[in-house]
């Protein structure tokens, strides 16, 4: 009687793993102690591993690691439950090679309603966002809006970093971004489930500096009534974004040195040394470097955090941004289900001209602004904060010189092979402004 239903089964498996294998995503499911249970062939193609190097063992143990990294739920032991999850995910093949996924994760609900297993489904698209970056088609990435060619080397170098663990440093103007950059570097990090704990060395007085990155014990000074963990102990496992890092008294950047030396540090008033496994992602608006040779900062401390520079552009190398950001914040002022307002063509010529010292963070603050003087209707340029509105009385710019430099333009058109579509969206500017650039200043329009 049993037979005919195990030959049903069996030829129902051996069915669903035909489809499984011809689909183009790959697939893996691991049971609750992480024991893998399916991995088809394009699981197998992505990844480097093979069936046999996978099947019956811990998740773990065969990728080194947890292939999810800091956002597998499966860290401390089975989830009592697990939702649906996606996100993008950066790996390293067998063979070293870093990919880009995005990655659906599923829990499987037993008989008893418990976690029975995982399913997840992820696919390769490591070579699109190249593409989309190599073309100048993305308007954002990792939540940072922009694509100029000057951010859409931001992106890739922020890819770059995905794989690894290297400290990265971040320069750039007051207002320009550099946390959200460093929390894209933790997201797009194989860290990107753990903690991201951000501290600002400017904004904390130097006595208070030491006990918020290291933590304290209770009694170690007056006020100290309770033990309290520092930020380092706070990302462990994660990733630590300390702003205006050329900020921190030479005292500290020698424990600071210990850290990323030792990953070993002591609490304020502690004898116990704990250990930490933190990512250090650092910003500056200063030069570094000049700091070194100025002796405000230490020359080893600098060439431990400065391993992965990464700058950000002002707001006024990169004007043609100026309208996405401009929209994004609308949107984000919008009332839920309501369309945002959008600004006239004056008003984002304004925009345009404007030299924004305070960079994006101004932007947005100009937006807010007009948002509340517009009272929700179209954007005008009298809604404008002043220091815009006075530029309605300057004479505006003139021809595409201003806004395009022929070298720059030289190399867009040698990138796409003289295609003068994809060199514009390369240089962040529409056609017809190439072509009148190209008309007005060599005769090729």
């Amino acid at each position: 009687m049993s037979r005919p239903t195990i030959e049903r089964l069996l030829a129902e498996k051996e069915n669903l793993e035909r489809i499984l294998d011809n689909l183009t995503e790959g697939i893996i499911a691991h049971d609750p102690h992480r024991r893998i249970l399916y991995f088809n062939r394009a699981a197998e193609e992505i990844t480097g591993f093979s069936r046999k190097e996978v099947l019956g063992r811990d998740c773990h143990e065969t990728f080194g690691h947890p292939f999810c990294g800091g956002r597998c739920a499966f860290l401390e032991g089975p989830p009592r439950a697990l939702d649906h999850a996606e996100y993008p995910l950066n790996i390293l093949t067998r063979s070293g090679e870093p990919r880009r996924l995005e990655m659906r994760v599923n829990g499987i609900e037993g008989e008893d309603g418990r976690l029975a297993g995982v399913i997840a489904s992820f696919r390769d698209v490591t070579d699109l966002i190249g593409l989309q970056i190599e073309h100048g088609d993305l308007e954002g990435f990792a939540g940072i809006i922009g694509r100029d060619p000057e951010m859409l080397q931001v992106y890739a170098r922020i890819r770059e970093t995905a794989t690894t663990d290297y400290p990265v440093c971040i320069t750039g103007e007051t207002g320009t971004g550099k946390e959200l950059v460093a929390a894209a570097v933790h997201a797009e990090s194989r860290r990107g489930g753990g903690p991201f704990v951000p501290v600002n060395s400017a904004a904390l007085p130097e006595g208070m500096l030491e006990s918020e990155l290291f933590g304290h014990v209770k009694g170690a000074f007056t006020g100290a009534l309770r033990d309290k963990r520092g930020r380092f102990d706070l990302a462990d496992g994660g990733s630590l974004f300390l702003d205006e890092v050329s900020e921190l008294p030479l005292v500290l950047q020698a424990k600071l040195l210990r850290v990323l030396q030792e990953g070993t540090f002591e609490a304020v008033g502690s004898e116990k040394t704990r250990k930490v496994n933190v990512r250090l992602i650092t910003a500056t608006n200063r030069d570094l470097k000049a700091d070194v040779e100025t002796g405000r900062f230490r020359k080893d401390l600098y060439y431990r955090v400065n391993v992965v520079p990464l700058h950000l552009p002002p707001l006024r190398e990169r004007r043609d941004d100026i309208p996405l950001l401009a929209a994004h914040f609308l949107a984000m002022e919008a009332e839920e289900g309501t369309e945002p307002p959008a600004p006239s063509a004056e008003a984002v010529s304004l925009m345009r001209r404007y030299a924004w010292p305070g960079n994006v963070r101004e932007l947005q603050s100009a937006i807010r602004f007009a948002v509340v003087r517009s009272r929700g209707r179209t954007i005008l340029a009298e809604h404008l904060p002043g220091e815009l509105r006075q530029l309605k009385a300057d004479r505006p710019s003139r021809g595409p010189a201003r806004k395009l430099e022929p070298d720059a333009v030289r190399a867009a058109l040698e990138k796409t092979g003289g295609n003068k579509a994809r060199a514009a969206r390369l240089l962040g500017v529409g056609r017809a402004t190439l072509y009148r650039f190209l008309r007005d200043f060599t005769g090729r329009g």
